[in-house]
C-alpha cells in the first residue's frame, strides 16, 4: 500500500509510532492497531498445496501402501513418546525455575550453605540440558533414516505410478514472534473453502494462554465476528497488517518460505500423510540453530527454554 505525501509536512505510517521513545511496548502496539484498523486489509496466507497421479497394478499397490502403512504407524509411535518427553521436560524446566526461585529467596542459612545448594541444583539441570540436546540429537538422526525410507518408498510409488490425491488443502501458520517457535500447522482438507469457525476452532488449542497479539492479515477468516469473540474472550488483540505489504509480517513469511522449499523435496499421497510430513518439519524447524540476531544461533525450542528457565 502507498501512504499520500503531503508538501511540507514529514511523511507518516502507522509503523512510524515505534520509533516514538517516550511510548511503551504496549501504548504504541495500541496506537498501532488503532490506525490499523482504520485501514481496510484483505489479503489470505493460508497456503495452498495439491498432488496428482496415475493408476498402476494392484498387487504391487498393495505391498506398496502396506509399507506405508508400517512407516506410518512407527512414526506416529514416535511421535507419541517424543510428546510424552517433551511434556515431561516442560514440567521439569517449570521445577528447576521454581526450584531456583526458591533457593535465591530462601531463609537466613549460611551464605556456605546457599552456594552449595546453588551449585548442585546448576550442575543437576546442566545434566539433564546435556542428556536433552542429546535426545534431540537421536530425534536428528531417527528422522533422518525415516526420510531415506520413505524416499525408498516414494521411489517404488513413481515406479508404479500411483496416484496423488489431487485436493486443495489449506495449512494455517502459527508462529511465535518472539521465540520464532512453530506453535502449530493445523491442515484443512477443504482448502479455499475452510471457513473462518474452522480456523478459530483449530487456534483454540493452539494459541497460548498469555497471548496479548495476535499478528495476522485482514481476510475475512481473520477479521470476521468468529475471530473477534476469540479475541474479546482469550482477551488478546488482533493487529491488522497493511495490505500487500508481506514484510509487515516478515517472520510468518519467512517461516512460509522455509516450509514450501522443505515440501519442495517430499511427495504426499493423502492428507494423513501431509499431516505427517508437516508433524516433521515443525520438530525440524523448532530444533535447528536459527539465524535471528534475537535468536543468537539457538534453536526456537533451546530460546524458549531458556526463557522459561530464566
Amino acid at each position: 500500500m502507498s501512504w499520500p505525501k503531503v508538501v511540507g509536512e514529514e511523511r507518516t505510517w502507522p509503523g512510524k509510532v515505534f520509533e516514538q521513545e517516550d511510548l511503551g511496548f504496549t501504548e504504541a502496539m495500541e496506537q498501532f492497531v488503532a490506525s490499523r484498523l482504520a485501514q481496510r486489509t484483505e489479503k489470505d496466507k493460508v497456503k495452498s498445496v495439491e498432488g496428482e497421479g496415475v493408476v498402476d497394478q494392484k498387487a504391487q499397490k498393495l505391498a506398496l501402501r502396506t509399507d506405508i502403512q508400517r512407516l506410518q504407524v512407527v512414526r506416529r509411535q514416535e511421535r507419541e513418546r517424543r510428546s510424552l518427553i517433551d511434556r515431561a521436560w516442560t514440567v521439569r524446566q517449570q521445577e528447576q525455575r521454581e526450584a531456583a526461585l526458591a533457593l535465591e529467596g530462601g531463609g537466613q542459612g549460611p551464605r556456605s550453605q546457599k552456594g552449595k545448594k546453588r551449585r548442585a541444583l546448576k550442575a543437576q539441570w546442566r545434566a539433564e540440558w546435556e542428556e536433552r540436546h542429546r535426545e534431540l540429537a537421536r530425534r536428528r538422526e531417527e528422522d533422518e533414516r525415516w526420510r531415506q525410507e520413505r524416499e525408498r518408498t516414494r521411489e517404488r510409488q513413481r515406479e508404479l505410478g500411483i496416484p496423488l490425491v489431487a485436493a486443495w488443502i489449506a495449512v494455517l501458520v502459527v508462529v511465535d514472534n518472539c521465540t520464532r517457535r512453530s506453535l502449530g500447522l493445523p491442515l484443512f482438507m477443504i482448502g479455499a473453502h475452510v471457513t473462518a469457525e474452522l480456523v478459530v476452532e483449530a487456534l483454540k488449542g493452539i494459541l497460548p494462554r498469555e497471548l496479548k497479539y495476535l499478528v495476522a492479515d485482514g481476510a475475512a477468516i481473520f477479521s470476521g465476528e468468529a475471530m473477534k469473540a476469540l479475541a474479546s474472550g482469550r482477551g488478546f488483540v488482533r493487529v491488522p497488517l497493511a495490505r500487500h505489504r508481506p514484510q509487515s509480517n516478515g517472520i510468518a513469511e519467512r517461516f512460509i518460505g522455509t516450509l514450501k522449499r522443505w515440501l519442495a523435496s517430499e511427495q504426499w499421497a493423502s492428507g494423513e500423510d501431509l499431516s505427517e510430513l508437516l508433524a516433521e518439519f515443525q520438530s525440524y524447524y523448532n530444533d535447528r540453530p536459527h539465524q535471528g540476531r534475537e535468536l543468537a544461533g539457538l534453536s526456537p525450542n533451546e530460546y524458549f527454554a531458556r526463557k522459561v528457565a530464566v
